[in-house]
């Protein structure tokens, strides 16, 4: 029997220390909480066990709106990339999508140097086994060594480690991501405290040793020349990048697969978890897409000091001995030697359908998750969360007002409202499509949109406060000097037709020339002779607020009309069940989950707009007895 001994007390207990134990981790201890982060392995902070990379599409708007509210990934990021890329570029500004390749190591070194020099927080290596619940109030955890750390409040950031499971081909073990060990006890303890928990799966690619390649055969993918930072406390930044590599599978490749896809693991029925639909494994694209006679992959290195370098596109369950065959069945790699063989991984994780939008347990008070436990997918989905869980753990220890970012405000409102409101069935992927504002959620404006609030709840600091004060007071001083400067027909007209545009007639502000989709800023320079010298992330803003005025336009009117159900707010203790003309399907759904306003219950599965209806009539009929009783 385990000999359980009394140790410290924190404010905020986090578990696990990848991208969303690392967030939560900072944000609480940053905003004056006592703060104990715990992994099985310190060598696995913020570790990437699967790509080195950050951002990407979607992606990138997460880790820009991290950064604005003062958050590290941006940052880490920005000291430890080796090649950088703005992707979507031929597309408009709503889907532009930063992403960076990293140094893996490199990262893993800043963000745990990080976090030993932060204030209120210590990093401890050991194993939690189990929480400590009283009164459906967790109030401390129970370590492998019996050490029992006494909390306020526990934050569950558990990644894949829970009950984790590697598959390669028919061989399995029970293991963590990479081959650290997995955490046996936990999941049984969390089960036994009511939390619902499944099984979902991901997998890698195969590391291959770079001096076995032929870049020869491959197309060169180098970074951007002019790198844009992730962190807006970043003006510019100049690095030697490293290039990428694209090659592709082709018939061979594919042949193989198929000859040997009773040996995957997926297709052998070993697994049973769910896997990320929009991350297939390459048997799953094979057969899924059938039609294709090739796939792009992408060969990427994992560092500077180090031949390891990842295939993207290439994750498998297949055994070792087909990954090598159709590895080398690929121009480029026909002698590629690998270093790690591809695996897929099956964990636990928890319904997030039990938790409310600070990311609190609905029926453990003080009881925070984030990241892949909550069901999500990716290092940036997974430290969005961990972000807002460590604020709101700090918050409600503090006594004040919860943080919730809605689907107006944030991608990360999106993320989260989509987990606990909606659910997902699949491990869930941030993508552009998911946002319905995303004309005005865009990544380049992320510190506009969120720098304010973040300083409000006291993380974001004063110097990244002034940075952003300064930033938006010059872009309004540019928007009023092009509205009050004004151009005659003798001054523009030479340089409209060269631009090949319409003339002018009579005087017009550089404001409504710049509306012209031929025309940019830099081109206007010929005819603006006083322009100020302006920073170029002033000059962007302007530009895409000019030209897309209209669209914001409307699209800020139907933020509008959102905003109004979202401020119908509902209590938690009406019960649905009674609210004659709902269907018995949305009675269910609203009861089990709860929600917080009108706005969201119209965004649960199984909730018509016939019994938004019927539940907007009832509360009207509920203000009028209680406008009734008042008189």
């Amino acid at each position: 029997m385990l000999e359980k001994f009394k140790a410290e007390n924190y404010d905020v207990v986090v578990i696990g220390a990848g991208h969303a134990g690392c967030e939560a981790a900072l944000s609480s201890a940053r905003m004056g909480c006592s703060t104990l982060l715990l992994s099985i392995n310190l060598d696995s902070i913020a570790m990437m066990p699967c790509n080195p990379s950050i951002g990407g599409t979607g992606k990138g708007h997460l880790v820009r709106e991290i950064d604005a509210l003062g958050g590290e990934m941006g940052l880490n990021i920005d000291k430890t990339f080796i090649q950088s890329r703005m992707l979507n570029t031929a597309k408009g500004p709503a889907v532009h999508s930063l992403r960076a390749q990293a140094d893996k190591q490199l990262y893993h070194i800043e963000m745990k140097k990080v976090l030993e020099n932060n204030v209120n927080l210590d990093i401890k290596q050991g194993e939690v086994i189990e929480l400590v619940i009283e009164n459906d109030i967790v109030v401390g955890v129970v370590l492998s060594t019996g050490a029992v750390y006494g909390s306020k409040a526990v934050i569950l950031t558990t990644g894949t480690y829970l009950g984790g499971k590697i598959f390669i081909g028919g061989v399995n073990y029970e293991s963590g991501p990479n081959g650290l060990a997995s955490s046996k006890e936990l999941p049984k303890n969390l089960k036994n405290i009511g939390l619902k928990l499944r099984r979902f799966k991901t997998g890698t690619p195969a590391r291959v040793d770079q001096k076995t390649l032929d870049f020869s055969k491959m197309e060169e993918q180098p970074g951007d020349e002019r790198i844009v930072p992730f962190s807006f406390m970043n003006d510019h930044l100049e690095k030697k990048q490293v290039p990428c590599w694209l090659t592709y599978t082709n018939e061979n490749t594919h042949e193989i697969i198929k000859e040997n896809i009773h040996r995957s693991a997926l297709y052998g029925g070993e697994i049973e978890g769910t896997g990320p639909r929009y991350c297939p494994s390459i048997e799953d694209k094979i057969v899924r897409f059938s039609d294709k006679n090739r796939h792009q992959l992408f060969i990427e290195p994992e560092g500077l000091n180090t031949n390891e370098m990842y295939v993207q596109g290439m994750s498998t369950s297949l055994p070792e001995d087909v990954q090598v065959r159709f590895y080398r069945s690929i121009p480029g790699l026909e002698n590629s030697k690998i270093m790690r063989p591809a695996y897929a991984i099956e964990y636990d994780c928890i319904d997030p359908l039990q938790l409310k939008l600070t990311l609190e347990c609905k029926d453990i008070k003080y009881l925070f998750s984030a990241g892949q436990f909550n069901g999500s997918s990716g290092y940036e989905e997974a430290a969005a969360q961990g972000l807002i869980a460590g604020i709101n753990a700090a918050l409600k220890i503090q006594g004040k007002e919860s943080f919730i970012l809605d689907r107006s405000e944030a991608y990360i409102g999106v993320l989260i409202d989509d987990l606990v409101t909606k659910g997902t069935n699949e491990p869930y992927r941030m993508m552009t499509s998911r946002a319905e504002y995303r004309l005005v959620l865009r990544q380049d404006n992320a510190d506009l949109r969120l720098t304010q609030k973040g300083y409000q709840i006291g993380l974001v600091k004063e110097d990244r406060y002034q940075k952003f004060l300064e930033k938006k007071d010059n872009i309004e001083k540019e928007m009023k000097r092009l509205k009050e400067t004004c151009v005659t027909p003798s001054m523009a007209n030479e340089f409209l037709e060269k631009m090949n545009t319409a003339t002018i007639k009579s005087g017009v502000s550089i404001y409504d020339l710049l509306k012209r989709p031929q025309i940019t800023y830099e081109d206007l320079k010929e005819i603006d002779e006083n322009r100020p010298n302006v920073q170029l992330e002033v000059v962007e803003q302007c530009q895409v607020q000019i030209k897309y005025e209209g669209y914001i336009g409307k699209q800020l009117k139907q933020i509008s009309q959102f905003k109004k159900l979202e401020m119908r707010k509902l209590d938690m203790d009406i019960d649905y069940s009674k609210i004659d003309g709902l269907r018995i399907e949305a009675r269910q759904k609203l009861n089990e989950l709860k929600p917080l306003s009108v706005g969201q219950a119209s965004r649960i599965s199984g909730v018509s707009p016939a019994d938004i209806s019927v539940l907007l009539v009832y509360l009207e009929q509920q203000r009028r007895k209680r406008g009734d009783r008042d008189e």
